[in-house]
């Protein structure tokens, strides 16, 4: 029979809906990452975020490591055994672009801040009584987007940022004209600077990888506007960790929301996501890497990988095929 092995938290969550789609019998195994290699020597099929040699050395029958996510980061693919493919999934574009609208609108209108004083009787507001108004807030329309990485996420940002009458300027590898259609501006990497002198906002939805680990640091920071608000969703390490502390604690830029992060939990109970105290900033709207945690991305990760599996039985190649 069939032996599918879900390793770690994340694709053990997706266990059940994955099972849901297979319609086939099969032996299912949920563990640990590190507890799953004792058990990868009869696994056909295995999901999980991280590949390690250790899984590599005891894997005998592995025909498809499946991620069930876009990041490679975690996979160590020279200890892929012989034969075995590599795929990853997508289905969080939508969730992540709306994740990103929604961040850019709460932080330029400062909606915890007055939800908090309101709470408190204190009117933020034009309707104070003997209290000078508020500076009037900025509107998205007219603003420039910068987005680094224009991959699926990233294409599905500008598209919701067209509709509010945004520019965008992006960047990515590879350009070919066609991608370029209904934005400013599309280039390769040496348009970084410009993109960050231009960007309002700027969004990071980057791979990472050697090329965009410590990409943005002190220096790129210190280049973009004052007034400007940084968002990223894509990796925490490919922006330097104590140079964005420091942007933010200083002001060089206005604001940012994070919704991936230096340090992540290990145990139950608290962990806070830095070293830094960034829980102390106020110009800062702090997420547990939930932007793409929606209905629609786990109903379309689960529907992909079940199809993923049953290609593997087939011998065929899955979807989303890496090598």
């Amino acid at each position: 029979m069939l032996r599918v092995a879900f390793a770690g938290t994340f694709a053990a969550r997706l266990e059940e809906r994955v099972r849901a789609q297979l319609g086939m019998p099969c032996d299912v195994i949920v563990d640990g990452e590190s507890g799953i290699v004792s058990k990868l020597s009869e696994v056909d099929v295995l999901v999980t975020l991280a590949f390690t040699r250790e899984m590599g050395g005891a894997a005998r029958r592995l025909k498809l490591v499946q991620v069930p996510g876009a990041g490679l980061d975690r996979i160590d693919r020279s200890a892929l055994p012989a034969g075995t493919w590599l795929a990853n999934a997508y289905g969080h574009e939508a969730g992540i672009a709306e994740y990103v609208i929604g961040a850019m609108v709460a932080l330029s209108r400062g909606f915890c801040r007055l939800d908090a004083r309101l709470r408190r009787g204190d009117w933020e507001s034009q309707w104070a009584v003997s209290a000078p108004p508020p500076a009037p807030w900025p509107e998205l329309a007219g603003k420039t987007l910068g987005i680094l990485g224009y991959g699926r996420i990233g294409h599905a940002v500008a598209q919701r940022a067209r509709a509010f009458d945004m520019t965008v300027w992006a960047i990515r590898r590879d350009v070919t004209p066609s991608d370029a259609q209904g934005l400013a501006f599309l280039g390769g990497p040496q348009a970084l600077d410009e993109v960050l002198r231009r960007a309002d906002y700027l969004v990071i939805t980057l791979s990472l990888t050697e090329a965009t680990q410590g990409l943005l640091g002190e220096r790129g920071l210190r280049m973009m506007k004052p007034s400007a608000i940084l968002i990223n969703v894509a990796r925490a390490e490919i922006v330097e960790e104590a140079a964005l502390y420091r942007a933010l604690a200083e002001r060089t830029i206005a604001g940012a929301a994070l919704d991936v992060w230096y340090r992540y939990p290990t145990s139950a109970g608290a962990t806070l996501p830095s070293r830094y105290a960034f829980h102390e900033l106020p110009n800062l709207l702090m997420t547990p890497h939930v932007s793409g945690w929606t209905e629609g991305m786990l109903e379309a990760r689960a529907k992909l990988i079940a199809e993923n599996i049953h290609r593997a039985v087939r011998d065929e190649p899955p979807l989303n095929l890496i090598r």
